[in-house]
């Protein structure tokens, strides 16, 4: 296993990291992907030792599918790419976000975002910025 610039990458993710983790009982991580240069929070997906190991390592998203059973690289089917821009853990070491670059949707659905179609409350602030006419602003 060889990186672009010809270094042996290392096979496994780094004992010091993997010993730092708290995974879930089924040994995963949720992994938030957040888009680098808005912030928008695009989706959330799991991660196991490997999957982290993958992401930081190729500089594309690899997550495990908990209905697939299988590791999955966003982007390889559905040509919606994330490029890794950096990868940084929680205060409690239980979380990732990974800071991307989006290409295309991030949603299965098509959606720019998992979090797009569903709000279940607004900023009210934000609405009645929105209900004044422009003429009164």
């Amino acid at each position: 296993m060889t990186s672009t610039t010809g270094t042996p990458r290392p096979r496994s993710l780094d004992p010091e990291i993997a010993a730092r983790l708290k995974r879930s009982a089924d040994g995963l991580l949720p992994a938030i992907a957040q888009q680098y240069d808005t912030g928008e929070v695009l989706m959330l997906g799991w991660m196991d030792d490997e999957a982290l190991h993958r992401t930081l390592t190729t500089g594309r998203c690899t997550y495990w599918s908990r209905s697939r059973r299988e590791y999955w690289v966003k982007g390889d089917t559905s040509g919606h790419f994330q490029w890794v821009k950096s990868v940084a853990l929680d205060c409690d070491a239980d979380t990732v976000l990974v800071k991307v670059d989006q290409v295309g949707a991030a949603c299965h659905t098509g959606a720019r975002t998992c979090f797009d179609e569903d709000v279940l409350l607004k900023d009210a602030d934000t609405e009645a910025d929105s209900a004044v006419p422009a003429s009164d602003q």
